[in-house]
């Protein structure tokens, strides 16, 4: 298996654990099964909808489906957006919790990292 297609399949595999992962944590907060303190709604409902395409990502990325990396980049996009709104809503004096600061800035890097590695999978073909 050449270097690219094994880093594309790492990469796959962290989405997709990371997805399972997200959806099942946001799946127990917005049923009410775990209190997480002060919750920003739109953040809860973001990344808990964002798993489901983090595990779409991910499996694409394990095929070399070649819509991974359109996918990947827009993840990546739209969570710096809503880290975003999330920093403009701290800013306005909204409640919120620290994890929330250092769980929105994992998930910025590891899908900064998603969607290059899909980038550099995809390029050259």
């Amino acid at each position: 298996m050449p270097r690219t297609s094994l880093t594309r399949r790492i990469a796959g595999g962290v989405a997709i654990a990371f997805g399972v992962l997200t959806v099942f944590s946001g799946g127990r907060t917005l049923l009410g099964s775990a209190d997480m303190g002060a919750v920003v709604p739109f953040v809860l409902w973001f990344n808990t909808l964002a798993g489901l395409a983090y595990v779409v990502a991910g499996l694409g990325l394990w095929q070399g489906r070649r819509w991974a990396w359109p996918l990947s980049f827009a993840i990546f996009a739209a969570t710096l957006l809503v880290f975003a709104a999330f920093g403009l809503h701290v800013a306005r004096g909204g409640a919120f919790e620290m994890r929330t600061v250092y769980a929105m800035a994992l998930r910025s890097a590891v899908w900064g990292w998603i969607a290059w590695v899909a980038r550099q999978a995809f390029s050259g073909r």
